[in-house]
């Protein structure tokens, strides 16, 4: 078993060195991924934090694609540098400065010029992570008097637009809230939500959520006095409400594909009550990229 798990160990080494190659570029000894090979290639890594691009043209003059800020203002030297090397064939007026972007449109400049070339663009601009999680919660949106918490569990498919760079996203979310003793509650719930990210960084992201779907199904039991008379009823309720729960959330880089997640949810609802108990749903969880 051991030299199975070397040998794996190995050959991913293997695999990660043919993926890179080492670059000096203005001085600057960098690690760089080659995404498209043709008149043009297109080279980029995630370096201290911040996605960087360069372009080689096919005399092996390396360049960086640039978007400065002055004075408030971007300077978009990216698209400059690309008209040039073009010869202004292609309109940058579109253009990002991310990898998908930048990866159609020089597969499209050497596809224009060059018959042999071979396309590589996927045009597929959705991109899918999945994560699960876990943490604990006083449930704010059921009456609770002792303000007690329960532990819960989920999972979470999430869907971004063109690669990894927007900043806008969908989920859709299952999770499950443990009962306990003291408080005999528990609730399976199927979510469906949209996420913005407010900081939006490649080592770091700060979001807020917005749950605008939700299906429950819950059970409780509920002690009733009747004339001195302590009894139990127990209650099994499907709900489906549009309820627009919101909370905040916050992804952290720990691989090139994969992140620790934190989640502190339902702060507040526009159309559920709150019931008196400022929320205490927290959460941490591991996501990675499809």
């Amino acid at each position: 078993m051991k030299k199975i798990v070397c040998l794996f160990c190995l050959v991913l080494s293997f695999s990660f060195s043919e993926a890179q190659e080492t670059f000096t570029i203005d001085g600057e000894v960098l690690e760089l991924k080659t995404e498209v090979n043709g008149k043009l290639d297109l080279l980029w890594n995630i370096i201290d934090g911040k996605y960087r691009y360069f372009i080689r043209t096919e005399n092996e003059t390396i360049m960086e694609l640039k978007n400065t800020k002055l004075e408030g203002k971007f300077q978009r030297e990216y698209k400059t540098l690309l008209n040039e090397l073009t010869n202004d064939s292609m309109s940058t007026r579109r253009l990002n400065l991310t990898l998908f972007s930048l990866k159609e449109f020089i597969d499209t400049h050497n596809s224009n010029t060059d018959s042999s070339y071979q396309s590589i663009a996927v045009r597929n601009k959705l991109h899918f992570r999945i994560g699960v999680f876990g943490g604990f919660t006083n449930s704010p949106f059921i009456t609770n008097p002792n303000n007690l918490t329960t532990p819960l569990f989920g999972g979470e498919l999430e869907v971004l637009d063109i690669g990894q760079i927007s900043r806008h996203a969908v989920f859709l979310q299952a999770k499950h809230v443990l009962e306990q003793d003291e408080l005999q509650y528990s609730t399976t719930e199927l979510s469906l939500g949209y996420r913005f990210r407010v900081i939006n960084k490649a080592s770091f992201s700060l979001y807020a959520n917005m749950k605008f779907a939700t299906l429950n199904f819950s059970k409780a039991t509920i002690l009733l006095n009747n004339d001195d008379v302590i009894t139990t009823e127990e209650f099994n309720q499907t709900a489906f409400d549009v309820p627009f729960i919101f909370g905040i959330g916050a992804d952290i880089r720990i691989t090139e594909n994969s992140f620790i997640t934190l989640a502190y949810n339902e702060l507040f609802a526009l159309f559920l009550d709150n019931q008196g108990n400022f929320s205490q749903d927290f959460a941490v969880g591991y996501k990675f990229n499809l």
